[in-house]
Parts: structure tokens; C-alpha cells; sequence
């Protein structure tokens, strides 16, 4: 139930012709307190509902719970959500031994995109793909809870 990743910036598209999956996701947040932030995710044709803790010093990793549920409490719950709801499609990408998942995000946060890698322990070796720039792991700005509360285009 702990969660390790590292998260970057995305500096081009090349990411797309290696991605071996996509999918859309809308998601809003019941509580986006970054101490216990709940989430409510339609991925595809599931919904899902998420608890998360509040990161370590480093940032690397987090209490994460998640359970699926049906499709249409997801959509009765979204509409319970803070303000922002999170629009995106996810891209998976297999580098060496690791999925990326690629985040090209919509709406009021149009023109960011973000990639994570989760790994096994803080210390795992990982290969970092040409199409990733600056590290933002730690960096709750980027969380997607935030960026309900703060979207990307208030940024500028």
C-alpha cells in the first residue's frame, strides 16, 4: 500500500509513438488535503476511488489505497468533487523494465504533461527516456490534487 515513483516533466511528444496503451481518465478529489487526499476516477470504463497519505521527506513515496467501483457511482461521486475535475489521457510506455505512464493533460491544465515511473524500493535503477526533462517528484504543485485547486494555465 505504499507507493514509490518518481515524476518529470514531458519535453516532446515522441512518448506517443512508443505508447502501448492509452486511455482517458476524469478524476476529482472529495478531499484534496495533501495530508489524505480522496480521489474519484473514471479510467476508461472503471471508476475507482482512491485514498492517499501525504508523501515522505523526499517525496519518492506515499500511503496509496484503491478500490474499483461501478462506473456510475464514480460518475454520482464526481459530481460530489471539489471544483476542478482533472481531464486527461494516459499514455504507457514501456522503457526497460518499467512502464512510464505519461499524463497529457486537458482543460485548465491544457499543455502539461507529466510522466511517473513507479518503482519497487527509493533506491531502484530505472532507465530515464530521451522525451522526460526536469525531475518534479516531491513537488506537490504537480500532484494532481493541486492542480484541481491550481491548474496549470493559472500558472503563467
Amino acid at each position: 500500500m505504499i507507493e514509490i515513483e518518481r515524476k518529470f516533466l514531458v519535453h516532446s511528444e515522441a512518448f506517443k509513438n512508443e505508447a502501448f496503451k492509452q486511455t482517458r481518465i476524469c478524476q476529482g478529489y472529495l478531499n484534496s488535503n495533501k495530508e489524505r487526499a480522496v480521489r474519484i476516477r473514471i479510467k476508461g470504463n472503471l471508476g475507482f476511488i482512491t485514498v492517499k497519505g501525504p508523501s515522505s521527506s523526499s517525496g519518492l513515496s506515499r500511503f496509496e489505497w484503491e478500490r474499483e467501483i461501478a462506473q456510475d457511482e464514480a460518475l454520482a461521486l464526481l459530481k460530489l468533487c471539489e471544483e476542478t475535475v482533472i481531464d486527461k489521457i494516459r499514455y504507457e510506455v514501456q522503457v526497460g523494465e518499467h512502464i512510464f505512464e505519461v499524463d497529457e493533460f486537458f482543460g485548465d491544465n491544457q499543455g502539461l504533461i507529466v510522466a511517473e515511473v513507479e518503482l519497487k524500493s527509493e533506491i531502484e535503477t530505472y532507465i530515464k527516456p530521451d522525451w522526460v526533462a526536469k525531475e518534479v517528484t516531491g513537488d506537490v504543485k504537480y500532484y494532481n490534487s493541486q492542480l484541481s485547486k491550481n491548474p496549470f494555465k493559472l500558472w503563467k
